[in-house]
């Protein structure tokens, strides 16, 4: 059975000919079974590189005007969600810089392009294929529900739409209409967007008062690093865990109720950073698997706060 008549039939609101007339109408973008390769090993990981991707002045500045524009709806969601107003601004910066870049491919291609076609050097070729396979299904539900033209919608090479760059997966179970206008609109409705990342986080259980993150201090020569890095970003490890590995907290971390993960982000030829991440930290890598994309999105906040404070403060 072809996979459109797979999603017709797991999907009766769905009309079986639509379906395929809409697939048939899918062209297939090299530039897209590129872009999902992994880079070359031999490129290192550099946190600080990639920082400056993410934490320049163009976020910093727009990010100050979109938190200004915006200012009573973060503070809505703040309250109704518990989510920093600080992570909002954050993600919304790292994916789009604040809907400046919402990506220009035509979603049904790269659906379809990675789905039907995923590059077979791939790693995970196998997998990635599947979940490109579910995300077509739910972009096809997404327009059916919504009435938008499957034909017109654009976003990233991966497939990702709006402002905070869902995946129509997450779109049709997190997205949410916080402005009350009877719609979700991520393209164009800063409040749907705002609300809906904050709903988001909310479904990942996000912890209201939690820091993200500790310092930490390691040393190999007598830190347990091998057990300590075991679950990668996964929290894990009591404090007291931490401690008896060798590891070195600040009296706010040692008064931690839940459990950490050790960080490591790798910093090309110089030594790495060490962070011992918390539940919430794991939660900012549920939308993107990476703690060099988590602590990017907490240190973009974290400018964006400071910035909008001396802005206002100036201003009285």
């Amino acid at each position: 059975m072809q996979l459109a008549d797979v999603i017709a039939a797991r999907n009766p609101q769905l009309n079986a000919t639509w379906v395929r007339q809409t697939l048939a109408q899918a062209r297939f973008l090299p530039a897209v079974a590129k872009a999902v390769l992994p880079p070359p090993s031999t490129s290192p990981k550099n946190w600080t590189a990639y920082r400056a991707r993410f934490i320049d002045d163009i976020r910093i500045r727009s990010g100050v005007k979109f938190w200004q524009a915006n200012q009573a709806t973060l503070e809505r969601a703040e309250r109704e969600f518990g989510i920093p107003i600080a992570i909002l601004v954050g993600i919304i910066g790292v994916e789009t810089i604040y809907g400046q870049n919402t990506g220009s491919y035509r979603t049904l291609d790269a659906l379809c392009t990675l789905a039907f076609d995923f590059p077979a050097a791939h790693p995970k070729a196998k997998q990635r294929t599947a979940f490109f396979a579910s995300e077509l299904e739910a972009f096809l539900i997404l327009a059916h529900r919504t009435q938008k033209d499957p034909l017109t919608l654009q976003g990233s090479y991966a497939g990702a739409l709006g402002l905070p760059q869902f995946m129509p997966s997450s779109w049709n179970k997190h997205a949410i209409d916080f402005d009350g206008d009877g719609q979700i609109d991520l393209f164009n409705s800063p409040a749907d967007v705002i609300g809906s990342v904050a709903n988001y986080f909310k479904n990942f259980r996000w912890r209201s008062g939690m820091p993200t993150h500790y310092t930490v201090q390691v040393d190999a020569n007598t830190t347990d690093m091998a057990t300590l890095l075991a679950p990668d970003i996964l929290p894990t490890f009591t404090p007291e865990q931490f401690i008896a590995k060798g590891a070195v907290l600040q009296e706010n971390a040692l008064k931690h109720p839940g459990l950490l993960a050790l960080v490591e982000l790798k910093n090309g030829m110089e030594p790495s950073l060490y962070v011992a991440g918390t539940e919430n930290f794991f939660v900012i890598t549920r939308y993107n698997w990476s703690s060099y994309y988590a602590l990017a999105v907490i240190e973009l906040g974290q400018e964006v706060a400071k910035a909008w404070t001396a802005q206002t403060i100036m201003a009285k």
